[in-house]
């Protein structure tokens, strides 16, 4: 039995780490490195990194930050936002990321997936994909929620796994920042339609969250902001109540 992830993120903003609910009404939740080493000390088996507004402003993901987190944390982590040329992947990656995460861009370049795996390997890329449900679809968002889009989450995640994807970052935007429980019945369907791992995104607030979104989501690894970033939940006391579920998690 594969073990289970438990991935804090860190939404990054102008250089500092912010959270907001359904993608609106950002808060500053503190310095992303200092925050990324609390998380490593308290047992996060991955982190995520993403420049919230490095698309919409068309910027650059700061790699200087990048190169900093290396130098501080050792865990694999991965860093999105603005990502749209093997460049881009070539900078973060010699700076220190493990993985990159595209979203907007693989949307408007599909190509993009496939270039990026075929040079440095599907283990590295991580496609996010950021769907709301409207009536009973659930429908893919470009520019962090802002842009909504024709593509059907399943239908984008089975051709995001043909083409080289090596992960699925799926956010749920009707659930993010509620803390009312992750989006279980999408993310099981996703599970019996791709073969790679999917990081479930959006809605943690306790932690039988966590125990319903593997036993019921199938999830592959479950990702979580505000409940780690301002201690509502200790990631080592939740691995410990994981085991105790029966889950396999690495303590």
């Amino acid at each position: 039995m594969l073990t289970k992830r438990i991935i804090p993120c860190l939404d990054i903003k102008n250089g500092r780490t912010v959270k907001g609910v359904n993608f609106l009404n950002l808060k500053d939740a503190g310095d992303p490195i200092e925050l990324a080493v609390k998380h490593v000390d308290d047992g996060a088996d991955e982190l995520v990194f993403l420049d919230i507004t490095a698309t919409e402003q068309k910027r650059k993901t700061l790699s200087r930050l990048v190169y900093n987190i290396a130098s501080k944390i050792n865990i694999p982590f991965t860093v999105g936002g603005g990502i749209s040329s093997i460049s881009d992947v070539d900078i973060l990656l010699k700076n220190g990321a493990d993985k990159v995460s595209v979203n907007s861009s693989a949307i408007k370049n599909p190509n993009l997936i496939n270039e990026i795996s075929e040079k440095y390997g599907s283990q590295c890329l991580v496609i996010a994909i950021d769907a709301k449900k409207v009536n009973s679809n659930w429908i893919v968002h470009l520019m962090g929620g802002k842009t909504i889009t024709e593509l059907n989450l399943f239908d984008w995640a089975i051709e995001a796994e043909k083409r080289g994807a090596g992960e699925i970052l799926f956010t749920s935007m009707n659930n993010d920042g509620t803390k009312d429980g992750y989006a279980n019945k999408a993310l099981l369907r996703l599970s019996k339609l791709i073969n790679i791992p999917i990081i479930a995104s959006g809605g943690a607030g306790e932690i039988y969250h966590f125990i319903d979104v593997f036993k019921q989501g199938k999830a592959d690894a479950a990702l979580a902001a505000s409940v780690f970033h301002y201690n509502e939940i200790s990631i080592n006391e939740l691995k410990k109540k994981l085991k105790a579920e029966k889950i396999n998690v690495r303590l």
